[in-house]
């Protein structure tokens, strides 16, 4: 079977079980958390995007794994984790906490979206090995990330609408 073929695979069915096990057990959990407890969890997880560096670290990837993706990748995955303890740091500052929860969101989100782009932009597909023993990143731990961003904005416009319902609204 070709690269491309099995990379598309797993990609696939990394969301699936991702989307199966978030729908029965994460999504439950977090909605029925408070939304300040529910977005530590969700920055929690992403607090640990710093490793996403691997992409440039000598002897995980491929020395052919395009700079242009690598570079991109590591770093933005390392800001978000950076957005994400800084959020996690300031939780009993509701005016900083806030502002953190969306950036980390926001920059995730746009992280993940620019990569796709650039790993089509470059032929990852097809070239799945480039990545070594990076592999499991895009296959397992992004498309929790996704769905997790996903989840954080629906949350955070569920808070804002609340916030914006007349007194006694229920």
């Amino acid at each position: 079977m070709a690269t491309e073929s099995l990379f598309r695979i797993h990609l696939v069915l990394g969301y699936v079980a991702w989307l199966l096990c978030f729908g029965a057990y994460i999504w439950p959990w977090l909605k029925s958390m408070d939304g300040i407890e529910a977005h530590r969890a969700i920055a929690t997880l992403h607090s640990f995007r710093f490793f996403g560096l691997v992409f440039i670290l000598p002897g995980v990837v491929s020395p052919d794994l395009p700079a242009g993706f690598a570079v991109s990748a590591a770093w933005g995955d390392f800001a978000t984790a950076v957005l994400a303890m800084l959020a996690l740091l300031t939780v009993r500052v509701r005016l900083l906490f806030w502002p953190l929860v969306a950036a980390f969101n926001v920059v995730g989100t746009v992280d993940l979206i620019l990569n796709y782009y650039h790993a089509i932009q470059v032929g990852l597909p097809e070239h799945a090995g480039w990545l070594g023993a990076a592999y499991a990143i895009p296959i397992i731990y992004v498309p929790l990330l996704t769905i997790t961003h996903v989840a954080a904005f629906i949350l955070l416009a569920r808070a804002s609408t609340k916030a914006m319902a007349p007194a006694g609204a229920g």
